[in-house]
């Protein structure tokens, strides 16, 4: 695959107002961008007075089959109740395609950021993830990367050490401690535990609080353990996160059991993002956006953040896993 290929250098605001046309609206105000850095999103009034968000899924990262996996879960989770947005059909059809962009729209919803200090609202967010896992328990995403050691761990590990993107120096220092992160993670029963359909991206940006939380940007789709909808939520010390997790699953328990041992891959989990994150970010530094967004990326003081960061975890793995007991 090309550099070109993976970015969004021909995608201009003519074509951008073709694609909105060519379905029949016609944009009656500017495009005003949204937060992504992953796609291209824009939000838009038509000339029925109605506001849409459109979204151009960056190339070559999904396939037809995998953003159509997306759009399912969204419909069926919608069937049942769960509060999502769902993209809207033109005759039988939700992902459309213009010039080899594909893209979606759905009707734009206002709303406010959740409150992660709110026992009310971590309670609801608890609530409508049980039911959105309890509705999705057996639902297949046929098309999405498989969550395992290989895709998670191996392969973005390969990655870094191919690309090894910190400086030269370091080299040793870095390979030790991938080496030793993938050997601690090969052994954990994280990547044998029972897959449901996930959000996959589930923090505090991709929940609006409208009277009850509305789960947005399905983007990130996977099967996996229940855990990883919930632990992007918790934040602060181990103390705090143990009663925010309290919390949340005080509401996500009435429709849906969670295992203790979902309390364990929370560390895990931690980790993995923290390294597939840089390959995120490597992936697409070409990207113009990227190199607004985030001017550190290049410095020697992030990878030695970076490095501290997995250090720590690295420390984490070795001993004991995150624990209820507030005794522990």
């Amino acid at each position: 695959m090309s550099e070109s290929a993976f970015h969004f250098q021909s995608l201009t605001p003519d074509l951008i107002h073709d694609a909105i046309t060519q379905i029949g609206l016609y944009p009656e105000s500017g495009l005003q961008p949204l937060n992504s850095y992953e796609n291209r999103v824009y939000l838009f009034q038509s000339e029925d007075r109605q506001r849409y968000v459109i979204k151009f899924y960056r190339p070559s990262r999904w396939t037809d089959e995998q953003i159509r996996d997306e759009h399912a879960l969204a419909f069926y989770l919608a069937e049942n109740d769960i509060p999502v947005i769902t993209p809207l059909k033109f005759g039988d059809h939700s992902l459309l395609n213009i010039q080899g962009y594909r893209y979606a729209l759905w009707p734009y919803q206002p709303g406010r950021s959740i409150e992660l200090d709110n026992n009310n609202q971590l309670y609801e967010v608890g609530l409508q993830l049980g039911r959105w896992h309890a509705a999705s328990a057996s639902f297949p995403l046929q098309h999405r990367p498989v969550f395992s050691f290989e895709n998670k761990v191996q392969q973005p590990i390969a990655y870094l050490n191919a690309q090894h993107p910190w400086a030269s120096e370091d080299q040793h220092h870095w390979a030790d401690l991938l080496a030793a992160l993938q050997y601690e993670l090969n052994f954990d029963p994280l990547f044998h535990t029972q897959s449901i359909a996930l959000h996959g991206d589930c923090h505090a940006g991709n929940i609006l609080w409208r009277d009850k939380p509305l789960f947005v940007d399905l983007d990130d789709c996977f099967l996996g353990p229940q855990i990883q909808d919930i632990w992007m939520l918790l934040s602060g010390d181990e103390t705090e996160q143990r009663q925010q997790l309290y919390t949340i699953l005080d509401g996500y328990e009435e429709s849906m059991e969670l295992d203790e041992q979902q309390y364990t891959f929370i560390e895990p989990l931690r980790t993995i993002r923290l390294i597939n994150y840089m390959v995120w970010l490597h992936q697409r530094w070409h990207d113009t956006a990227f190199q607004q967004a985030f001017p550190w990326f290049n410095q020697s003081e992030y990878w030695l953040k970076q490095r501290q960061q997995l250090e720590e975890q690295l420390k984490k793995l070795k001993t004991k896993p995150f624990s209820m007991s507030f005794n522990s």
